[in-house]
């Protein structure tokens, strides 16, 4: 199967924005300066999910918060959002530059919960940065 990133762009983009602001405006309207650190992202992430805001059947919420979890990993890693279409569809992705590491943050979270799992954002963070580290590593 043939994958084609491209870079995020049109409608994509705005599909992405959108979902993004879904979560950001959980922060009040002073307070949403706080989405563009790092633990401001998972502290949301983190309150949203322990407070039940979302039924494990709206899909389209839980992604949203796929995209905020995309946000920190491209912060912290220097991660790049694209967009890759291959023969399932086209999916928001997360490529690491000059490899071919290619991670789908998209539904990390959604997966999780519509399987009746706790989902421990943190844990599930750390977990992800080890792994994309790792792939970089073996590709040096």
């Amino acid at each position: 199967m043939e994958q084609r990133i491209e870079p995020l762009a049109g409608a994509d983009a705005r599909d992405v924005f959108e979902k993004r602001r879904w979560v950001r405006e959980h922060y009040d309207a002073g307070s949403q300066h706080r989405y563009e650190t790092l633990e401001g992202k998972l502290h949301l992430l983190d309150v949203i999910l322990k407070q039940a805001w979302i039924d494990p059947d709206d899909t389209l919420k839980l992604q949203c918060l796929g995209i905020a979890f995309g946000d920190a990993l491209a912060q912290e890693l220097g991660l790049t959002w694209v967009i890759v279409e291959d023969d399932y569809g086209r999916d928001p992705a997360l490529i690491l530059e000059g490899t071919s590491i290619v991670s789908f943050p998209l539904t990390a979270i959604s997966k999780r919960v519509q399987a009746g799992e706790t989902v421990d954002v943190r844990s599930l963070f750390r977990s992800a940065c080890e792994t994309i580290a790792r792939l970089r590593d073996e590709q040096a």
